[in-house]
């Protein structure tokens, strides 16, 4: 398990949330992604039951120094006590991440992603004023299999941009000015890419 992506959502979730999430953990596990989340109940268990079943691996970083709050579909429990301090650890903790559903702890979540350069697609979550967040934004997903497929595509790319090797002097002049910085958190990811018919 050394690919993880993250999963965020409301420990009380409509059953449509909870269904939409149990399926993308099957999806990440066949897909030989591990899932990352807050361990607890609602989407979170929902996902790490689905990627449990598909023979995926979780992780679930607990807001409580309590082992025993865990779901029990987690393989591996982080008890961390940091209460809503952990939703730093969950939002940094995978190549990229799916928000299904969710409240303000999931929004924040987002925020968090978003602010460290990891992707994140919605899937009936939030939706963000693109033009206020300039370089960054939140695709949204039609279906499980969708935001699957957007998430892996994206934390792909978000790979690939870090393993290449920064631009020599030789590749021309820094356009950016010289004194400017980048924006807080990097550039944020790439477009994704074009999207086919959700998945029935």
């Amino acid at each position: 398990m050394d690919r993880l992506i993250a999963l965020f959502g409301p420990g009380h979730p409509t059953r449509q949330e909870y269904n939409h999430a149990a399926r993308v953990g099957r999806l990440l596990a066949e897909r030989g992604f591990g899932l990352v989340c807050g361990g607890l109940y609602g989407v979170m268990e929902a996902a790490c039951m689905g990627a449990q079943e598909a023979g995926g691996r979780t992780v679930g970083i607990l807001r409580t120094y309590n082992r025993n709050d865990a779901n029990p579909y987690v393989d591996v429990v982080i008890p961390s006590g940091l209460g809503d301090a952990r939703n730093v650890l969950v939002a940094t903790a995978g190549e990229a991440a799916i928000a299904v559903g969710g409240r303000l702890g999931t929004l924040s979540e987002i925020a968090i992603a978003l602010k460290h350069g990891i992707p994140v697609v919605g899937l009936g979550t939030w939706k963000l004023d693109r033009h206020a967040l300039f370089d960054r934004y939140l695709p949204e997903a039609r279906s499980p299999e969708e935001a699957v497929a957007l998430a892996i595509a994206l934390a792909d790319a978000r790979r690939e941009a870090r393993a290449a090797p920064p631009p020599s002097e030789e590749d021309g002049p820094d356009l950016g000015g010289e004194g400017e910085k980048a924006p807080e958190g990097g550039a944020g990811p790439p477009e994704p890419p074009a999207a086919g018919p959700a998945t029935p």
